[in-house]
């Protein structure tokens, strides 16, 4: 459960006006209990760029579903580098997905939106779940311009898909 409450996280979202502004209060507030959730895409980087400059010791975490591509790999090996940072790996469970493949097979999620769903679920949510549970806040580099599910998010939310905890998107309103 959230130790803020929607009054506060609507304040939050009121006075914090730049990226950096709700990073820092991020940092101030849930360190070292606060991760961000990364698949090092273009809006990701910037977002790591910023939080290693305001702290150098947050967290990043990945999930790596055993389908990335290389190029993925190797932005993850230069983000490491460049910031001196380790990156947090979660991957799914082994026995949960030799079984979906072993009924399904390597490509099931081509098939079906049942079976991409449950591909998704072994693949990306439980070990999203896992990581998630051991945090009190989590950041991403989502932006409101990218879906019409997105287009109404804020800054600072509580994110009850995940118990209330506080979901930062720091450059939800950039385009």
């Amino acid at each position: 459960m959230s130790k803020f409450t929607a009054e506060q996280v609507q304040q939050l979202n009121a006075n914090l006006k730049t990226p950096q502004e709700v990073l820092k209060w991020s940092f101030d507030n849930l360190h070292p209990r606060l991760a961000m959730a990364s698949s090092f895409g273009a809006e990701d980087v910037v977002v790591i760029d910023m939080m290693m400059k305001i702290n150098p010791k947050a967290r990043i975490f990945t999930l790596d579903t055993g389908r990335l591509n290389q190029e993925t790999y190797d932005v993850m090996d230069e983000i490491r580098k460049k910031y001196n940072v380790s990156i947090e790996v979660m991957f799914p469970d082994q026995n949960e997905v030799e079984q979906m493949v072993r009924v399904n097979g390597l490509n099931l999620f081509y098939h079906s939106v049942g079976n991409r769903k449950l591909c998704c679920g072994i693949r990306k949510v439980h070990p999203l779940n896992r990581i998630l549970s051991t945090l009190d806040g989590w950041i991403t580099g989502l932006r409101a311009d990218q879906t019409e599910v997105r287009s109404n998010a804020n800054k600072i939310e509580l994110d009850e898909q995940h118990n209330g905890m506080i979901k930062i998107s720091p450059i939800i309103e950039w385009t």
